[in-house]
């Protein structure tokens, strides 16, 4: 297995002392140079660890005094059970997540229909230049942005319907939408991988450079046919994510 760069190693050093709470909230994190001492490395390397935790909003710095631990909550995103509809009515499953870590969560969307690419395409089983969907959402919690979204869904299956614009409709989240028009969805499927920021994101979320992202590829179905699919990215310091499965 790679050994990851120095300055992710030291990254993830610091980010265990936090979750564990050696470093609570308002703890002063070590300075470059103490780091470089402590892990015989340049400033640098130093200096690109404490972004990749600025990045993810755990620490933050306070001028002519250090970078010290935040009091901030992280939203937890429980991807067992998440689209099933709230008793308090049709709320988005991201605006549930915002309210269990009592903040407000909005967020930005711009749909389009467009032809599937090759990518697209292949998740659908259809032919490229199929027409699809496509809304690209950027999430904010109590206006800080905290998730981007690309979403994609048939328009053979939703063209004329009240759902067709994602957000023209009040009925959130994809498994009230679908059943909206009649279409039970039965199984989602999520592959989660990390990997380096986007320039894009790196100015959508607010990120320092050099970050790392966690992404997902989701896809729901109902009776086997792909009914939406998505790539989300999550800064890794900014939510949790929360896989509780049975077992048979």
């Amino acid at each position: 297995m790679p050994t990851p760069p120095a300055y992710l190693a030291i990254a993830a050093d610091l980010r265990a002392a936090i979750l564990s709470g050696e470093l609570p909230a308002g703890a002063k994190l070590p300075s470059e140079s103490g780091l470089m001492r402590q892990y015989e490395v340049s400033r640098t390397v130093a200096k690109w660890a404490i972004a990749v935790l600025k990045g993810e909003g755990i620490v933050e710095g306070r001028a002519g005094s250090g970078v010290y631990v935040r009091d901030a909550t992280r939203l937890v995103r429980h991807a067992r059970g998440r689209d099933v509809p709230s008793a308090d009515g049709p709320t988005s499953p991201f605006a549930r997540d915002a309210a269990g870590a009592r903040q407000q969560g909005t967020w930005e969307h711009d749909s389009r229909r467009e032809q599937a690419d090759e990518r697209i395409a292949a998740r659908f089983g259809v032919e490229p230049g199929a027409p699809v969907m496509r809304t690209s959402y950027r999430f904010l919690s109590d206006g800080e942005p905290i998730k981007l979204s690309v979403s994609y869904e048939p328009l053979a299956l939703t063209r004329g319907t009240p759902i067709e614009w994602p957000e023209d409709s009040d009925v959130k989240g994809v498994l009230a939408r679908m059943d909206a028009i009649g279409i039970r969805v039965d199984e989602v499927v999520e592959r989660v991988s990390l990997r380096s920021a986007t320039a894009d994101e790196v100015e959508a979320l607010h990120l320092p450079a050099r970050t790392f992202v966690h992404t997902i590829e989701r896809t729901y179905t109902a009776g086997g046919t792909p009914v939406e699919t998505a790539d989300i990215v999550l800064p890794g310091g900014r939510y949790e994510l929360v896989y509780r499965l049975p077992i048979d």
